[in-house]
Formats: C-alpha cells, structure tokens, sequence
C-alpha cells in the first residue's frame, strides 16, 4: 500500500474509534519478532511501552532496507506497522527522503494519539533514519 492509499483508507474510516480499530489490526498482522531479537540493542528508546526494531539489507540496485519489529502495545504495534508500510523494502535514499511526519499529520494522528506515542513514533522514525544513514554512508 503507498502512502496515498493508506491515506485513503483512513480517510474512509469514520470515527477514530474505527481508526484505532484499524491500527491495531495492522499491528495484528506483523510477523512476529524472535525471541532472540527482542534485545537491549534492538529497544527502541524514548518509547513508553517496550519497541524492537530489526532490519536486514535486502540485495539489489540500490539495497533496500527491510524491517522487522514489535512492542508489548497494541496501538504502538500498530504505529510499528505503518511505519513499515510507509518505510521496509525502500532504499536508504527513499527512507530519507519520506516525509513521515507530512503522512503522520495527513493521518490526522498528530492530533489523535498521546504526547509520550508520538515520541516513541519519532525515536522510531528516527531509528529508522538512521540505519537508513548507516548503510548510506557505508556504501560510499
């Protein structure tokens, strides 16, 4: 789904009751994370509940970032799956140049969800980034 289809259907959904519904069926469907990935390292800080966040390189011109994640809250699993739909399979270049925080606004969730979520949003976007950043650099 790009970003305008996700755009769509959250402009379909009526009340933010059904949009929190669809949030957290988004985070139902995220694979689950391995036991052996839930470590300090992979923690995302800054977030309330617990945050995991993976990535593997996957191979191509240009690589391309997959990620893999998971909390102990179910409207955060949900943020985690947006942000996936939003951000895996792209290249470092792409994962950069998303505006995530434009699509957040869109979503009309900057307005919707607590103050300590929309931190741990963007310590995971930032996360993000920054891995993105990582093999950016490590490529040139």
């Amino acid at each position: 789904m790009d970003t305008e289809e996700l755009i769509e259907t959250f402009e379909l959904l009526g009340d933010w009751e059904e949009r929190y519904r669809y949030l957290i069926d988004l985070g139902r469907k995220l694979p689950p994370l391995p036991e052996a990935d839930r470590t300090e390292a992979n923690k995302v800080r800054g977030c309330m509940s617990q945050v995991w966040l993976t990535h593997r390189l996957l191979p191509g011109s240009p690589p391309r970032l997959e990620f893999h994640g998971d909390s102990d809250a179910h409207i955060v699993k949900g943020l985690i799956a947006l942000l996936f739909m939003l951000l895996s399979g792209r290249s470092p270049e792409q994962i950069l140049q998303t505006d995530v925080s434009g699509v957040f606004e869109r979503l009309g969730l900057e307005n919707h969800i607590s103050m300590n979520r929309r931190n741990g949003f963007y310590a995971m976007v930032e996360r993000i980034r920054q891995t993105a950043q990582a093999h950016l650099n490590a490529a040139s």
